[in-house]
């Protein structure tokens, strides 16, 4: 095999293919079940195969193009993004997903220098909020608390799944 010739491209084959072993490692052990039909670990497993084709087509694509170095790694964009995932897993529970998602999505866009907030920000906010629970939680059934363990008694039962 050749030289890299595009840093950028090869280590981000290598962060998905990583991510692939890391998901196809978890979900080895899950039903995988159907399209119509998904099991618990139709998700990780799917997620895992794409995720290393990726990888090896990003991997294979560094040595025949020219591309950028890599220059450094954008640590706080790197933490503002972390604690936004961190902050959804700790208020998924409790608050659900009405109150969990708004904030990851929130807290990530401060990663960005493009981000604002505004009243289309806002309206797609709640839009991608929507669409999430009657996706995922409604459609698919999702096993995902619409609102969480701090509602219990405040809103109905039908509410909460």
């Amino acid at each position: 095999m050749g030289r890299i010739r595009s840093e950028k491209d090869f280590w981000a084959g290598v962060l998905y293919a990583l991510l692939a072993i890391a998901f196809l490692w978890m979900g080895r052990d899950y039903r995988m079940g159907a399209a119509s039909r998904m099991g618990p670990g139709y998700f990780p497993l799917t997620l895992g195969w794409i995720l290393l084709g990726f990888g090896v087509v990003s991997i294979a694509r560094s040595f025949f193009v020219d591309g950028e170095p890599v220059r450094g790694v954008a640590w706080k964009k790197l933490a503002i993004v972390s604690l936004a995932i961190v902050a959804f897993a700790a208020l998924l529970p409790g608050a659900g997903l009405l109150f969990a998602l708004p904030a990851l999505i929130a807290i990530s866009a401060l990663a960005s220098q493009q981000s604002r907030y505004d009243a289309m920000s806002l309206f797609a906010l709640f839009g991608l909020t929507a669409f999430c629970v009657l996706v995922f939680v409604k459609g698919l059934g999702v096993p995902m608390p619409i609102f969480g363990s701090w509602f219990d008694g405040l809103v109905p039962h039908s509410w909460q799944r």
